[in-house]
């Protein structure tokens, strides 16, 4: 057989299509052409392939070799395709038989001795491999990724002697197994937190309808202690959820160590100094941001003034549709983006806007705070002071605080009402969706309608008040919503009051 077809998976976002790797053994010069719209990294296989083969006890073939990597118009990066090349060479030249090659997908970069290393992106191969009623081949450097999916799913090798050695069956492969999940990892407790009452109950409603927060404060009073304390009060992913999370890690980094943290929320933390493309994703061929990398969890951005204008408005989007999508001249890629934002800021550049400590003019706090868009800052559905703490606080006798698995229980009982009702948490509700469950009496319709009048509210804002008031009827076990919902939902808009404030302050 001078032909021959091996089977295996490109990166493409969270996607894995197919790639056939043809290699074609013709008389000519002894050379190794690869086609196929391949990049550098698939180029330099030539190297790497015909070393491996040679010091894994075979013979490289002194013809010319054409491989095809086909389609030809979807772009290749990476030495994932170092081990189906090294097969599909073997078959052609007749040292290994291809009766088995239908059945299974090779993935996997050679190193000069013929060792297998792992690759990114292991997990959506795997998927998509059973998906199509084959097992994956891989290294079994990627053996923790693949066992997440199914145990025995896919067949691990550390060598391609050892791949070769099971085609020939002489040898059977291990099948990749994870190690054993070791369920949610540690998280801060919110005891931990002194006072700041009325932000532990707007953490609370944040976590239980899957709202976004907004924390205002001086330096020093609590906020990032507050939003670190988030991911433990939320549910425990899914085993869904938990593949989703999984497989987009597995594209940035060697996923090995997802195990330990299977079913703990994401929390992602940026500096404020990340551009647009650490932030959303981006490249040639794109590659997941931060807003992905949070996909389930919390994204915190802490310092938010700081971080570029045009940064910011380009979370507007992925903050509705919960996914974002990347276009560029070689690929579009879509990544999925559901995640809750929780940023904190000071009220002003020297941290507060009142009192003794500020030496900021009414037209200072305006032009910093104008950093941030209207429309951005709709996106809020909370927005809440967190205050300096009153004296006697430190000092004096505390109450013990409730920990976070007490709120937890809470959270997750308001988010089975949620899910009972309408399929999805309240942060997710649709406009139709909203007008069903979420509607007032007349009465206190009215009253809110007299309220967004007064702070200069836009129809969003209406409807993330609704959701939220909805959320803390769910979570008071209420069936309706009433007025003192609204109203306390109402009360977490501090920046809608600052911003009046200030203008009238101008006046």
């Amino acid at each position: 057989m001078s032909l021959s077809k091996v089977l295996t998976r490109a990166a493409l976002g969270v996607e894995a299509p197919l790639v056939t790797i043809e290699a074609h053994i013709s008389n000519g010069l002894p050379a190794l052409t690869l086609v196929g719209l391949p990049e550098t990294t698939v180029k330099e296989a030539r190297e790497r392939v015909r070393s491996a083969i040679i010091n894994s006890g075979f013979t490289f073939p002194a013809k010319r070799v054409t491989i095809n990597l086909a389609p030809a118009d979807l772009p290749k990066e990476g030495g994932r395709y170092d081990l189906p090349m090294a097969i599909a060479i073997l078959v052609a030249s007749e040292q290994l038989p291809a009766d088995k090659l239908t059945h299974y997908e090779f993935l996997g970069e050679l190193a000069l001795d013929g060792a297998l290393c792992g690759v990114q992106g292991a997990i959506p191969a795997a998927m998509v491999a059973i998906q199509a009623g084959r097992q994956l081949v891989l290294s079994a450097e990627n053996q923790a990724d693949a066992g997440l999916i199914r145990q025995g799913s896919s067949l691990v090798a550390s060598h391609l002697s050892d791949v070769c050695a099971f085609l020939r069956n002489e040898l059977t492969l291990r099948t990749a197994q994870s190690p054993d999940h070791q369920g949610d990892a540690p998280t801060d407790d919110l005891a931990d937190i002194i006072g700041q009452e009325q932000g532990r109950r707007a953490l609370e409603i944040t976590a239980a309808g899957g709202h976004n927060l907004l924390l205002i404060g001086p330096p020093g009073t609590g906020k990032t202690m507050l939003a670190t304390r988030l991911p433990g009060i939320m549910p425990s992913l899914s085993d869904q959820e938990a593949l989703e999370c999984a497989a987009i890690a597995s594209l940035v980094n060697n996923s090995s160590t997802l195990h330990r943290q299977w079913r703990t929320r994401p929390f992602r933390s940026p500096h404020h100094s990340a551009s647009l493309y650490a932030l959303i994703g981006g490249g040639s061929l794109p590659r997941p941001g931060e807003i992905s990398l949070a996909h389930n969890g919390v994204l915190f951005l802490d310092e938010l003034p700081e971080f570029d204008r045009k940064v910011l408005d380009s979370l507007r989007e992925p903050l509705e549709s919960g996914i974002i999508a990347i276009s560029r001249a070689r690929a579009k890629v879509t990544y999925p983006a559901r995640f809750q934002l929780i940023a904190a800021m000071n009220p002003s550049p020297t941290g507060h806007y009142q009192g003794q400590h500020n030496r900021c003019s009414p037209q200072q706090v305006l032009r910093y705070l104008s950093k941030l868009s209207g429309p951005f800052l709709d996106r809020f559905d909370l927005s809440l002071e967190v205050p300096l703490l009153p004296g006697g606080m430190l000092s004096g006798q505390r109450p013990a605080a409730e920990t976070s698995e007490r709120v937890r229980h809470r959270v997750v009982a308001a988010r089975e009402i949620q899910l009972a009702r309408a399929g999805k948490i309240n942060a997710h509700l649709s406009n139709a969706e909203i007008m069903r469950w979420c509607q007032p009496v007349k009465k206190d319709a009215e009253w809110l309608e007299s309220v967004l009048d007064k702070l200069g509210l836009s129809v969003r804002a209406w409807q993330r008040i609704l959701k939220v008031a909805r959320t803390v009827a769910d979570l008071a076990g209420d069936e309706e919503i009433r007025r003192y919902h609204l109203q306390e939902a109402v009360s977490y808009r501090t920046i809608d009051r600052l911003m009046i404030h200030l203008h009238n302050s101008l006046q």
